[in-house]
């Protein structure tokens, strides 16, 4: 029904053809008054189209020419959403949401929920002007959550059936093509000759394939392929096909369609198009394709090609593909009868192997040369190895949907959890190497939960307890503290049943660092408390005078002067013990900053003086730039303004005349 031009050279796929009809009657019904304009009320929210029609009726096809046809209308554009992957799996409404959040260019906050991110959209595109197709949506509801409060916005709503719940659709349904389009399709693929010399065949063609332009596709393919065949041939093979009674009357056209194509096709690509029902989303390429096989990836994007032109493919950039969805179904009941269990299994396990090295790969490439990482690389095939860097992030990029789409599958199936693991870690470092953790914590908050779920089926204490503590992070970091603070309590019991000193330690002072957020001061100093202990029957001594540090923090907090400043002290005292000098100088700063708060300024004074010296010794010019500052605010506190104004002098020369001195930052914030 569509793609490319309308080029009559026999082989070519031809333009969107047909459905006029339907166009004019979409047409119509973006005209037609609503309910709110004939009661003389402004339309609250944007106004909803829908194309019905079985999948290879071309829905998605019309909406596409439907939205190109109005889009002077929406200056702001066109934006997809899918809500259904190939082979029905729903995709989930969060991702959706989040990748056309995405789009338009709008953060959206890792762990947020489906209401959440679709009030986002709603919100998003409730100050532009533009269309959003749905693609394939299984129910009203889903559809409604993205309709924008916007009168100036456009929906457009591909489905199988009515959207009942929506008020004010009709439903605009697909039947067959018309037998003019309905041949004219044919003949972009036979060329006008076969046509001209068997017209007859040609219109039996068309009713064979019930007008259904994903059929007639895959025949005008076969046709296209045997250019010694005549179209009255494709009508004889078409009959000589068994009827399928399992499948409903409107889909027997395709089911034989496919039938004709597949059966024609030589063993290993067959098997190749098979195997695909397994590619996650849908989407493959050469790569995907060698794993599933087990050929080299050379032969298999000549047979990716081949399927494509055949039209059992639908290409997806350079060298992407898709499954169609309409076949998607069909590829996979075929795949399961024909192919045994094992090997199934056994296509999938190395499809998720060659995932996770190309995903190394893609990590490695950001690593320093002469970098372990580096030199495993170098190890790797040719075929698996990025030239650079920008080559790396784009395929990260384009295949961001079905590498996730790839992790939850493998944790859905249940019986490649090793597998799972290593895919969801590998796809978080690559992630996190192309595009910061801040960048990618959507994406990682959803893999650290797959995680979570893998080492709650395999009761893996200590992989449990680590998803917990990134999740619990990933909370505390969009001010969920509370569910931030449940999850560091649920690591710190993981991280006890397996025995993992790390993961305890790093949960009791997250409990701590919690509880400060809430501002429970004795919770937090009790947690905190809990964790030194922990850290100096280890002899961590680094760990210890941070969490000193943090104790002077709370107790600062809460007033109690005398057991902040002790606990700076002892900070004080194991920076000293590490040689960590920058640390000493902070640690003594805050120290002072405490005996002013307890109304001790000469204390306070000597403090920062020797802070200052320790800054100088540590080359931090920034801190003594603040810590001069401190010293001029607390020389005015006690009456010497000249000794003030000179200190200030001191800091600007330290940082220039357009520099700034920072706030030195307390040692609960430092981490």
């Amino acid at each position: 029904m569509r793609s490319g031009s309308r080029d009559r050279t026999p082989g070519r796929r031809p333009g969107f053809l047909g459905r006029q009809r339907e166009l004019k009657s979409l047409h119509a019904d973006i005209e037609r008054a609503g309910l709110d304009t004939l009661a003389g009320r402004k339309a609250p929210r944007a106004r909803v189209l829908l194309v019905a029609g079985r999948p290879g009726s071309g829905r998605t096809a019309l909406a596409e020419e439907f939205a190109r046809s109005v889009a002077d209308r929406y200056p702001d554009g066109l934006l997809r959403i899918r809500l259904t992957e190939p082979g029905g799996r729903p995709v989930p409404l969060d991702q959706a949401a989040r990748g056309l959040l995405d789009e338009l260019g709008t953060a959206s906050p890792p762990g947020a929920g489906e209401d959440e991110l679709t009030e986002a959209v709603r919100e998003a595109l409730a100050v532009r002007r533009a269309v959003l197709l749905v693609d394939d949506a299984r129910d009203a509801e889903q559809v409604d959550l993205l309709i924008p409060e916007n009168p100036d916005a456009l929906v457009v709503a591909v489905a199988e059936g009515p959207l009942t719940g929506i008020p004010g659709v009709r439903p605009c349904t697909l039947g067959g093509m018309d037998p003019k389009s309905a041949i004219e399709m044919l003949t972009a693929f036979t060329g006008e000759v076969r046509i001209t010399v068997d017209p007859q065949a040609a219109e039996t063609v068309a009713e064979e394939c019930g007008g259904q332009p994903a059929a007639l596709l895959l025949v005008g393919g076969w046709l296209a392929a045997r250019p010694g065949s005549s179209v009255a041939d494709a009508v004889k093979q078409l009959r000589a096909l068994p009827v399928d009674g399992e499948h409903p009357h409107a889909a027997r056209p395709l089911v034989r369609a496919f039938r004709l194509v597949h059966e024609a096709l030589p063993a290993p690509a067959a098997r190749i198009l098979r195997l695909l029902a397994l590619a996650p989303a849908g989407r493959a390429d050469a790569h995907t394709a060698s794993a599933l096989a087990g050929c080299t990836v050379s032969a298999a994007r000549t047979t990716l090609d081949d399927l494509a032109t055949a039209g059992l493919l639908h290409r997806r950039g350079e060298d992407g593909f898709e499954v169609p969805g309409c076949l998607a179904g069909h590829l996979r009941a075929l795949m399961e009868a024909t192919d045994r269990p094992a090997e199934i299994q056994l296509a999938r396990a190395r499809m998720l192997e060659r995932t996770v090295r190309r995903l190394q790969a893609c990590r490695a490439i950001t690593e320093p040369e002469g970098t372990p990482a580096r030199r495993k690389l170098a190890a790797l095939p040719r075929a698996l190895r990025f030239a650079t860097v920008e080559e790396a992030a784009e395929w990260l990029r384009d295949g961001r949907p079905a590498l996730l789409a790839a992790a939850r599958l493998a944790v859905d199936d249940g019986e490649l959890d090793t597998l799972a693991r290593r895919l969801v870690s590998a796809l978080v470092r690559a992630l996190a190497a192309h595009c910061g953790t801040e960048a990618a914590a959507p994406e990682l908050y959803g893999l650290h939960r797959l995680v979570l779920d893998v080492a709650g089926r395999r009761g893996l204490h200590r992989e449990r307890a680590a998803a917990l503590l990134n999740l619990a992070d990933l909370d505390a970091r969009t001010g969920r503290t509370r569910e931030a603070l449940a999850r560091y309590r649920a690591a710190l019991d993981a991280g006890r049943l397996g025995g993992d000193a790390y993961a305890t330690g790093r949960a009791m002072e997250s409990v701590g660092g919690a509880y400060q957020e809430l501002e429970d001061w004795n919770r937090a100093a009790d947690w905190y408390g809990r964790a030194l202990a922990q850290r100096q029957s280890r002899g961590e001594y680094a760990d210890e005078a941070r969490l000193y540090g943090r104790l002077g923090s709370v107790h600062t907090y809460a007033g109690r002067y005398g057991e902040a400043l002790r606990h700076w002290r002892a900070a004080v005292a194991g920076y000293r013990r590490l040689g960590d000098v920058p640390a000493r100088a902070r640690a003594l700063s805050e120290a002072a900053r405490v005996q002013e708060y307890a109304g001790r300024p000469e204390e306070a004074l000597r403090t920062c003086r020797e802070a200052a010296e320790w800054a100088r010794e540590a080359g931090d010019t920034r801190l003594q730039a603040a810590l001069q500052l401190r010293l001029a605010d607390t020389l005015e506190r006690l009456g010497d303004v000249s000794a003030a104004q000179l200190h200030r002098h001191a800091a600007e020369r330290l940082l220039g005349e357009e520099g700034s001195a920072y706030e030195i930052r307390s040692g609960s914030e430092e981490d």
